[in-house]
């Protein structure tokens, strides 16, 4: 049966290369839509000033009178930003008057401030973003997608049993498969890092660990789960949205001089096609090892990537995301 009850999303309103904007429609759009309760934290004279020019109704909002911008050094600028934004709405979790938050902000502000207000998961010592790529016929988990640029070998292990634990969740897989992103797929392939990464991912008995993956088996039905460091995984992610975006521009502007009799049977499939691979449709994606949920939303968010990365958060709620991946990581299980 269908969890059905309310709860509230902290959004981190001033986050974003289109925020507030996109933040507070997005936010509208997930309340009159989706039924969610939505907390905006931020600046409340601009925040106030965009809900009566919408004219839709009014949203709670808590003040915070600064923002952590995205050229800056996120993980420290936190500690001496207390009443900036993605700060205020990682407390108003920790005080329960959010029981989850959402930033397009600083991805590294979003993991301090969740980090710093939550604590970790035991035994885990770096949180890691998990975003799911498409298609959605056969979905797949790459993590790090950008928390952590420098990592050890023990760290994507660590990756690789969280991503292991949301995948089963997520997708209902009792045993995902776990790849490593490499440049080959023989065991002896890669740099130190990727060699020893393989080398604990191999031993670890609660992962099933089906060895490397190349760059284009991303496209394949080879993983469930793909594990490497945050500098590479960004990369990646930035690489599959440009060119699942130049595909659809490119089929779009080929189709363009077709007559609309012509056009008309391909057009529900290439429609089908470009929203299959719409990263605002997928919505935003957990920091995974906190003990909270925290959703990373891509940084050019709109208000429709916005809203459904608030439904992302409210799945991982209901879902009982932290809970159940703590139960996942014991020592016994496998996931």
């Amino acid at each position: 049966m269908e969890d059905t009850r309310k709860l509230t999303v902290a959004l981190d309103a001033m986050g974003g290369d289109k925020a507030p904007e996109a933040t507070v429609l997005g936010a509208l759009d997930a309340r009159d839509e989706l039924g969610l309760d939505v907390l905006l934290v931020g600046d409340e004279a601009v925040l106030g000033e965009i809900l009566a020019r919408e004219g839709r109704g009014e949203l709670p909002v808590v003040h915070a009178p600064d923002t952590v911008e995205m050229h800056e050094e996120g993980a420290w600028a936190v500690r001496d930003r207390g009443e900036s934004s993605v700060v205020k709405a990682a407390e108003e979790v920790r005080e329960g008057r959010a029981q989850a938050m959402v930033s397009a902000g600083n991805t590294g502000a979003a993991m301090a401030a969740a980090f710093f207000s939550w604590g970790r998961m035991k035994g885990v010592k770096r949180p890691a973003v998990a975003v799911v790529l498409p298609p959605a016929r056969a979905p797949k988990l790459l993590l790090d997608a950008g928390a952590n640029a420098d990592c050890r070998p023990e760290h994507l292990r660590q990756f690789a049993l969280l991503g292991s634990a949301y995948a089963s969740l997520r997708f209902g897989i009792a045993a995902p498969r776990v790849g490593l992103l490499n440049i080959g797929e023989e065991d002896s392939k890669g740099d130190e890092l990727a060699r020893e990464a393989h080398r604990l991912l191999r031993s670890e008995p609660r992962i099933n660990f089906v060895g490397n993956l190349e760059g284009r088996d991303l496209a394949s039905d080879k993983a469930d789960v793909v594990v490497t460091d945050g500098f590479t995984g960004n990369v990646t992610l930035k690489v599959v949205e440009g060119v699942a975006s130049m595909i659809t521009g490119r089929l779009l502007e080929g189709l363009s001089s077709l007559a609309e009799e012509e056009l008309k049977p391909v057009l529900p499939a290439l429609l089908s096609l470009r929203e299959e691979l719409d990263y605002r449709a997928i919505g935003g994606a957990p920091l995974l090892g906190v003990r909270g949920v925290c959703i990373i939303a891509h940084g050019s968010s709109d208000a429709v990537a916005i809203k459904n990365s608030l439904r992302v958060a409210a799945e991982a709620v209901r879902s009982g995301l932290v809970e159940n991946t703590e139960r996942l990581l014991e020592p016994g299980s496998r996931g």
